[in-house]
Formats: structure tokens, sequence, C-alpha cells
């Protein structure tokens, strides 16, 4: 089992920044191997789609709408990622989930809220 804690949500007016913050951790070092780590986000009355997600080799893939303005990273031991959003703008609008992998089998977070006023 793999708990993730994520932070940094809030309301920010259009054009501004925010940064968002998902910890994951495990009870036993054994069973905590992550393959993967990412940002999803769903909007109401959406489907939730990829923000971004960067793999255990470093690889880093983003959503159509966010490239350019989005950047993860995520901590030197691999257990935290990061979403930098700059230029945001209202159709940013959502709930952002973070994802992670762990030996194939993938944990979500409970959700941080972002609104972006216009």
């Amino acid at each position: 089992q793999v708990q993730l804690v994520e932070s940094g949500g809030g309301l920010v007016q259009a054009g501004g920044s925010l940064r968002l913050s998902c910890a994951a951790s495990a009870a036993s070092v054994i069973i905590f191997s992550i393959n993967a780590m990412g940002w999803y986000r769903q909007a109401p009355g959406k489907q939730r789609e990829l923000v971004a997600v960067i793999t255990s080799g470093g690889s880093t893939n983003y959503g159509d709408s966010v490239k350019g303005r989005f950047a993860i990273s995520r901590d030197n031991a691999k257990t935290s990622v990061y979403l930098q959003m700059n230029s945001l703008k209202p159709e940013d609008t959502a709930v952002y989930y973070c994802k992670v992998i762990n030996l194939g089998v993938p944990f979500w977070g409970q959700g941080t809220q972002v609104t972006v006023s216009s």
C-alpha cells in the first residue's frame, strides 16, 4: 500500500502560477518501487485527463493543453513529484490528482482543487 499526500492547490488569477506537490510513502521499502508518477485532473462534467507524467527513467509526457506552461519534476529520492503550473487559464480549473504506479499497481491521491479566476 502506498500513501500519497498532495498539497499546493488553491485560487489564483488567470496568468498566475501554482506549484503542486505529492509525497509518496509506503509501510515497507520492500514494497516501494515506483515505476512512474504523474498528475491528472478532472473538471466538473468532464473525464479525468492526463496532465503530466514522469517515469522512473526520467522521461516526461504532457497533455496537449498544458505543454509549454506546466512542468513536472521529482525529488532525488523519486518519492515526491511536483507540478509547476504557469500562465494558468480559467480552463485549468479542476481537481488535480496525483497518481503513482508502484510495482505496476496504480495509487491515487485524494485530489487538490485548483481554481483559476478570469
